[in-house]
Formats: C-alpha cells, structure tokens, sequence
C-alpha cells in the first residue's frame, strides 16, 4: 500500500472525518519530518510507512477524545501530537512548546511550509512559560510521568479546563496524582499497524 493508502484507512478505522486536503497535509507533514529527520534527529523512527501509524495514526487517535478550543502540547518534539491535530481541527488553537531548539525549529518551519495559522510554537521550558489567556486543553506524548506533567503545566490551565496525556501502561504512576487530581477518563486506543500499549488518560481537577 502506499503511504496515502496507508493513511486514508488508518483514518477510517479510527473512525474520523478528515478530509481531502487535510489528508494531504499530514503527508506533507511527514515528508517534511522524513527529510529534517536525517539531519536533526527528531525521531528514532526512519521510515515513512513507519511513520505513518507511529506518528500520524497515534496521534489522531487522541482527537475524539479532546474538546475545543485553546490547547498547549507540552514537550511537543517534532510536532507530536499537537501540529497532526492541528491539521484535523483548524477552528482550534494550538501551542506548541519544547525545550529542544532544533525540534522547535523544525516545528517552525512545518507550521509555515504547510500553511498553519492555527498554531504557535515556542522554545522553552514549561516551568518558565507563561501566557495570559490560559488553555482549555493541555496534552503531552509521553512527556514526563503523570504526575510531573500535573505539577509543571498547573499553572497554564484554566479553570474547568483539563490534561489530556498520551501514555502506554500508566496505571502505577497514575496512584501518585495529587489528590485534588481525579482521572475523568483512561481510554484503551487501538492504533491501526501499532502493536505498543497506548492510551489516553483525561484529567481535571476535582472541584
């Protein structure tokens, strides 16, 4: 099959609508990441097809799950999840942080190349990030154990907002959380071509 193939069914199987053009975009999006990858390092995976379920596929996974309409993705490497959702939900806002310099520059150039103006990216840690309209969302790609990410992003959420984390088997880090941090929801996702462990835990803080 080939990558638009590869792509167009894993987006039937997970049960979304994503059109044409977007489609394109994501495959846009991944030759882009193909290409700066053999320099920069941005990922440990070096094939496209590979790509397409690793990357594409396990992020879009997520996007049903998710609520508008002002999110930060917190440690967002190449642009994982935060630059594929952003291609699905154009109406949404999108920021886009990591510490690492060569990610975000290549992140950069993604967002201008295929034409994004739903999203902002940033070179910085977390801790130190400030904005004055907080965000509705706040998701990670296994960024740092629940916990962690709880602690560190606090002070970005707005209130009745929630944390949206992308995990494989989290169940011993998630008896750590705060007590005053409930898990709304722990989602099991099947990944099209991806045999990892991987799910979605949704949290809030409880009121």
């Amino acid at each position: 099959m080939t990558l638009t193939q590869d792509l167009s069914t894993g987006i039937g199987q997970l049960g979304l609508a994503v059109t044409p053009e977007e489609q394109q975009k994501l495959l846009d999006y991944l030759v882009l990441l193909h290409k700066w990858n053999k320099v920069y390092n941005l990922t440990a995976i070096r094939q496209q097809e590979q790509m397409v379920s690793n990357h594409l596929l396990d992020s879009l996974a997520v996007v049903q799950y998710l609520w508008p309409t002002r999110w930060l993705d917190v440690g967002c490497g190449a642009g994982l999840p935060g630059l594929v959702i952003a291609i699905v939900r154009p109406e949404w806002s999108f920021t886009l942080l990591d510490s690492n310099s060569k990610k975000t520059s290549f992140v950069q150039q993604a967002v201008i190349e295929l034409g994004l103006n739903n999203v902002e990216v940033y070179c910085g840690r977390v801790e130190e990030f400030n904005v004055v309209n907080k965000f509705d969302g706040i998701t990670s790609r296994a960024f740092t154990e629940a916990a962690d990410f709880v602690f560190s992003t606090r002070h970005l959420l707005k209130e009745g907002g929630g944390w949206a984390a992308m995990k494989g088997s989290p169940e011993q880090e998630l008896l750590r959380l705060p007590n005053d941090i409930r898990v709304e929801q722990n989602v099991v996702l099947q990944i099209p071509k991806l045999e990892a462990a991987r799910c979605l835990v949704v949290m809030r803080e409880n009121k």
